[in-house]
This record gives C-alpha cells, sequence and structure tokens, in this order.
C-alpha cells in the first residue's frame, strides 16, 4: 500500500466515524426535540423521501412525518402549539446507541433504546386531558441518508415495548393498552398511509425487533424467531 493509499484509508476511517457523530446528534436532537413538543423541528430531521413506523401505521414521506407530528402529537401534547405546555412531561431520552454506517459513507443505520416518562399534572388537568402519569420502553431501528454531508433520518421504526402507570407498574398493563393504528389516512386524518403488515403488539408480547446487524463476533446475520407472542386463545 502506498502512502496516498494509506492516507486516503485514513480519512475514509475518519469519515465514518465524523458520520457516526453526526447521526448521534441527529438523533439525540430528535430526543431533545421531542421532549419539548418542537414538532415542526423533529419534521425537519427528516428526509423528504422518508417513512415512519409507529404503533402499527406507516406514515410516508415529509408529508406523512407531518401528520404524525405536527398534527396528532401537537393536537394530543401541545395543544396544537409547537413547544412546551405548562403541566406535560414527555421526556425521551436516546439510550444505548449502536450505529452502523455503509462503506459508502451515503447510508446509515442505527438502534436506539428509549425510557419514557410521560404524564400531565393535576394543575393543567382538563375534562379531555386528566391527570395522567405514565413508564414507557422501547426501541428505535433507523435508517439514515446523506445528503451534501448533511445526515437526515430516512426511516425511524419506533417499536414501543411496554407501557405502565406509576401507580401499578407494566405488570398489570391490559393486553393493546395502546392498540395498533386500524385506519389509514384521510379516513383518519391523523392517521397512517397504510398499516404495518403482523405489527407488533404491547407487552406481554415480548418478540424481536429485529436487529440490523451481524452479530459482532460471529458475523452471523440474526434469524428473528416467534417467541413471545400472545399465546393463542
Amino acid at each position: 500500500m502506498t502512502a496516498d493509499d494509506k492516507i486516503a484509508e485514513l480519512e475514509h476511517r475518519l469519515g465514518i466515524v465524523e458520520d457516526e457523530l453526526a447521526i448521534r446528534r441527529l438523533q439525540h436532537a430528535y430526543g431533545y426535540y421531542l421532549d419539548k413538543c418542537y414538532y415542526d423541528e423533529v419534521v425537519d430531521l427528516f428526509d423528504e423521501d422518508c417513512e415512519v413506523i409507529f404503533i402499527g401505521g406507516v406514515y410516508k414521506g415529509r408529508a406523512g412525518a407531518a401528520r404524525l407530528y405536527t398534527g396528532r402529537f401537537r393536537s394530543r401534547f401541545a395543544d396544537g402549539h409547537n413547544g412546551p405546555q405548562f403541566g406535560r412531561l414527555l421526556e425521551h431520552p436516546m439510550l444505548q446507541d449502536l450505529i452502523h454506517v455503509a462503506p459508502d459513507r451515503r447510508t446509515a443505520y442505527a438502534r436506539y433504546r428509549t425510557l419514557m416518562q410521560a404524564g400531565t399534572h393535576e394543575l393543567a388537568a382538563a375534562a379531555d386531558t386528566p391527570v395522567r402519569q405514565w413508564m414507557e420502553g422501547g426501541v428505535y431501528e433507523n435508517v439514515y441518508t446523506s445528503t451534501d454531508g448533511i445526515w437526515k433520518i430516512k426511516k425511524l421504526f419506533y417499536r414501543a415495548f411496554w407501557h405502565g402507570t406509576m401507580e401499578e407498574g407494566w405488570a398489570h398493563t391490559p393486553p393493546d393498552y395502546v392498540p395498533n393504528a386500524s385506519v389509514t389516512y384521510p379516513e383518519d386524518p391523523y392517521g397512517p398511509d397504510e398499516l404495518l403488515e403482523n405489527a407488533p403488539r404491547l407487552w406481554p408480547e415480548t418478540t424481536t425487533l429485529p436487529f440490523h446487524y451481524k452479530h459482532p463476533v460471529t458475523g452471523k446475520e440474526f434469524v428473528p424467531d416467534t417467541w413471545g407472542v400472545f399465546p393463542e386463545g
């Protein structure tokens, strides 16, 4: 290997490290914006030709992402306002990130965990927003794209795994406590463009959201199974 080749290899390796840092910043920014209901800023993180998978629904393109964040979420959690509301708690820490950048540095994949705490304070409660406090755990499996050196979210798949109230925890969560989407847009003005086939259900189902990466030691592809689904009957 010539000196020029070695320099080119090192520049490429450094570029991948810089890409990983940029993607981590991108996803962590997503979490911080989501915490405070800055939904316009969230949508701006997505590629024009993006896809968002959430609670059994598939939202396509920036228009679909906007329908979810600046439509459904903004109306539900921020009373139609872009920003935090008095007495509303919505914490979305981005944790345990594992990022892989493709050799061409134009595509990347990442997995994150979130442990959310949310609720409505009694001083902010109303008939349509009663006092409520809950916990939630989930995993993101995302795809990112780089255009002119700027990373954006290409595909966001949020798999909520469990919900639990602060009073009773997750052991007593009723099945399908948050049901999967069943009505698409435009019948539901904030609904997904299509329904996800074989959409996972919440706890107590414990099926695995497939990993985007090979085993780091054996190099084997991950093969999912159906262990952990609801018992029949």
